[in-house]
């Protein structure tokens, strides 16, 4: 389970020690729905609440990398409107410096292309210039 359902799991079972210790019944079937439905079991109306153990979370991000909220989290329609706009932007910039690249790349590229086709205008000039210097010391040397 993940460690916010834990920390959501203490909680409410703290909330229900606390309406029981104070002699509120009416509060406790109303936590026990909370538990049910947090958890998905439906065991946990019966009052037999499961200790769980609340252990810290082992993650490959490094220091200070905060992770995005999932979109279960998020309560109100402006936090969910605000993170896809987030999202959106961040979407936004990467491909802005993806088409940056490409376009750097392309430049790069037509430049070899055009310096390889000077390279071979000079060969085909040079071969053509030989071919007639050979035509001619030919033809001389048929006469």
């Amino acid at each position: 389970m993940s460690v916010l359902l834990l920390v959501i799991l203490h909680m409410l079972a703290s909330l229900e020690q606390f309406m029981l210790s104070s002699g509120r019944g009416t509060g406790e079937s109303c936590v026990q729905k909370l538990i049910m439905a947090v958890t998905g079991d439906e065991t946990a109306a019966t009052g037999d609440m499961p200790a769980y153990q609340i252990r810290t979370p082992t993650t490959t991000l490094p220091q200070g990398v905060v992770m995005a909220a999932s979109p279960g989290t998020l309560h109100s329609p402006q936090q969910l409107a605000e993170e896809a706009t987030r999202k959106r932007e961040l979407r936004l910039l990467k491909n802005r410096e993806a088409a940056r690249e490409c376009r750097r790349k392309k430049k790069e590229y037509v430049k070899c292309l055009e310096n390889r086709v000077a390279v071979l205008e000079n060969q085909n000039k040079t071969l053509i210039e030989e071919l007639k210097a050979l035509k001619d010391l030919y033809c001389h040397k048929a006469e």
